[in-house]
């Protein structure tokens, strides 16, 4: 499989804090990788400097072989909107919009006319169990449906890869392993490589790697624990 994102040697240091130090991490077409590690490892800090959020002290990150680390933040901030997707652990959708113009939204925000990225974004709402919900505002739904919306909003430009930061962490847990699995299921089929923050090793467990952080180093890493 080739690789989407790479990160090599990345350092991040936070005055006399060292968060990352000298981690390196490959993520591969339709990849799964769950960071774990205790509060404070640095696995937050490696899923931001992965995703452009936080630029590395040392080292590198390059998206299909190409360095992002060193973009300036214009093209930096265009990058995220166009290929990644992210998912929160409380969603962050906007509470004035329906469902489907909050997963249209990036498509919007990329200048896609708001009729053809309302269609787009409907697409959605069948693979992820949300046929009905198109026109509820996230108050009207439950947190499941409400993280369900949001995966398919980081879905919805196609991205190369989704972040997700601990996006089962507010939601109980036989609704977690709902949308944990749907999370995994449909960034696969979609041809997106998945990268997720998760404190729940039943979480992790849904997930092709896991890999543990700890004091800002990589200690232990386990190819295809689960698929």
């Amino acid at each position: 499989m080739s690789t989407v994102l790479a990160g090599y040697g990345l350092v991040k240091k936070y005055d006399s804090t060292t968060a990352l130090a000298g981690v390196d991490v490959e993520v591969h077409e339709r990849d799964s990788l769950a960071i774990m590690g205790p509060s404070g490892s640095g696995k937050s800090t490696l899923l931001h400097t992965l995703a452009g959020i936080i630029r590395p002290d040392g080292g590198q990150v390059l998206l299909r072989g190409d360095r992002i680390d060193k973009l300036g933040e214009n093209r930096l901030s265009a990058l995220r909107r166009k290929r990644f997707g992210f998912v929160f652990q409380f969603g962050q959708l906007l509470p004035e919009l329906p469902a489907e113009e909050n997963v249209a939204l990036p498509l919007m925000l990329e200048g896609v006319p708001r009729k053809e990225a309302v269609e787009r974004a409907r697409r959605w709402f069948a693979p992820l169990g949300l046929d009905g919900l198109e026109h509820r505002r996230p108050g009207q739904l439950s947190g499941g449906q409400a993280q369900r919306v949001a995966i398919a909003r980081a879905l919805a430009v196609e991205p190369d890869v989704v972040f997700a930061d601990e996006p089962t962490g507010a939601l109980d847990q036989r609704t977690s392993d709902e949308v944990v699995r749907l999370l995994t299921s449909v960034t696969r089929a979609s041809g997106a490589a998945l990268v997720m923050v998760t404190h729940d090793a039943d979480v992790a467990a849904h997930c092709d790697r896991i890999l543990q952080v700890r004091d800002g180093r990589i200690s232990n890493y386990s190819p295809f624990t689960v698929a």
